[in-house]
């Protein structure tokens, strides 16, 4: 199988998404998408946005906000190498991601990232502020992951 990084829009990688992630709907938005494609069809899409938290937006850093793919072999780790390689470009320092806690984190380390925390999983709901929310993620505890120059 010849696998290679192709360009992807965001509705492209957004309906891809939808289609095959095992534990997360699409993102609103997101700065830039990459596809990893054969001849015959795409097998997975990377979509890169501004972090989540807030603390961590400084203006040089993006956050890997979805990754899915179909299984095969070696995307993951392709689409991760392609968005740090897109990331530089634009003139970012950092690309940090998230990941579930039992999750081996195996095709991130195979990029060259760095496992920087464990952070808390929780609920984006917060009865009190006048916007209700409903989840549809997991709540469990994540893995931060980063690559920097």
């Amino acid at each position: 199988m010849n696998l290679h990084i192709s360009p992807c829009n965001l509705d492209e990688a957004h309906a891809f998404v939808d289609a095959v992630h095992r534990h997360h709907r699409r993102t609103w938005g997101g700065k830039f998408a990459i596809a990893c494609a054969t001849d015959e069809c795409v097998h997975g899409v990377v979509v890169v946005g501004r972090p989540v938290a807030r603390l961590l937006d400084d203006g040089y850093t993006l956050e890997v906000t979805r990754l899915a793919t179909d299984g095969t072999k070696n995307a993951c780790s392709m689409l991760y190498a392609a968005a740090w390689r897109a990331t530089r470009a634009m003139g970012y320092h950092k690309l940090i991601t998230y990941i579930l806690d039992t999750e081996p984190g195996t095709s991130l380390r195979a990029a060259g990232w760095k496992l920087i925390a464990k952070t808390k999983g929780d609920t984006w709901n917060r009865p009190n502020s006048g916007r209700p929310r409903v989840d549809t993620h997991p709540l469990q505890s994540k893995l931060r992951w980063e690559i920097s120059e």
